[in-house]
């Protein structure tokens, strides 16, 4: 299992440094979660903080585009160091294109479905992507509860495509990492579990071997 820490749940005033953290702590990825405040009800930061901090970490940077218009802003994600572009499939932009777009820039695709979306709005793109990423929560803010029913899409992803990543995001702890891991889940995202922990490189140790324990 590879863990992704969301600097959504990270201290916004330091956050170079707790990339650097995250990455000492023992992250896999770090992921980052773009919102403009119009696809969710919540903005946070865009490609120039992204920019400011990827000098802190070689590690993945794994950017989640919770916006309107992916398609419009790739270049300038893929400018400021991303590795992984995730964007929804809620979202206005052309898939194919903003999948291509992706690809022509050297990083990786992936679409992102929210609890509501029916898994098969994927199944077109599954032999063009890196990963799919189900929402586990309704994406928007930090520190919401497990939606278990959502394995299902995961399994059915893993049905049409095992070689796929599938990547989960909400509510992710050492409680619910197992049910995760044991649908097939191969990259979790953990924001409060790991951010507000004591001690980080614990909680993600603990989380690992809470998912080998599946």
């Amino acid at each position: 299992m590879l863990i992704a820490p969301s600097v959504l749940s990270s201290d916004f005033s330091q956050l170079g440094n707790e990339v650097k953290r995250m990455d000492l702590c023992g992250a896999d990825w770090i992921h980052l979660d773009v919102m403009d405040g119009h696809f969710v009800p919540n903005l946070t930061f865009g490609a120039p903080v992204i920019k400011a901090v990827r000098k802190f970490t070689d590690k993945p940077f794994d950017v989640h585009l919770m916006i309107d218009e992916p398609l419009r802003y790739i270049p300038d994600f893929l400018d400021a160091g991303a590795d992984i572009v995730t964007f929804h499939m809620e979202a206005k932009s052309d898939p194919e294109k903003t999948i291509a777009a992706i690809r022509a820039g050297g990083a990786k695709p992936a679409v992102s479905i929210k609890p509501g979306t029916p898994v098969e709005t994927v199944f077109p793109y599954l032999d063009k992507l890196f990963m799919v990423l189900v929402m586990t929560v309704e994406p928007g803010f930090g520190g919401q509860s497990f939606m278990e029913d959502m394995m299902e899409k995961v399994r059915a992803v893993k049905a049409r495509r095992p070689d796929i990543l599938v990547q989960a995001d909400g509510g992710i702890h050492r409680g619910t990492i197992g049910t995760a891991a044991e649908a097939g889940v191969d990259v979790c995202v953990a924001g409060t579990s790991v951010f507000k922990a004591d001690n980080a490189k614990q909680a993600i140790s603990d989380l690992k071997a809470a998912a080998e324990r599946k």
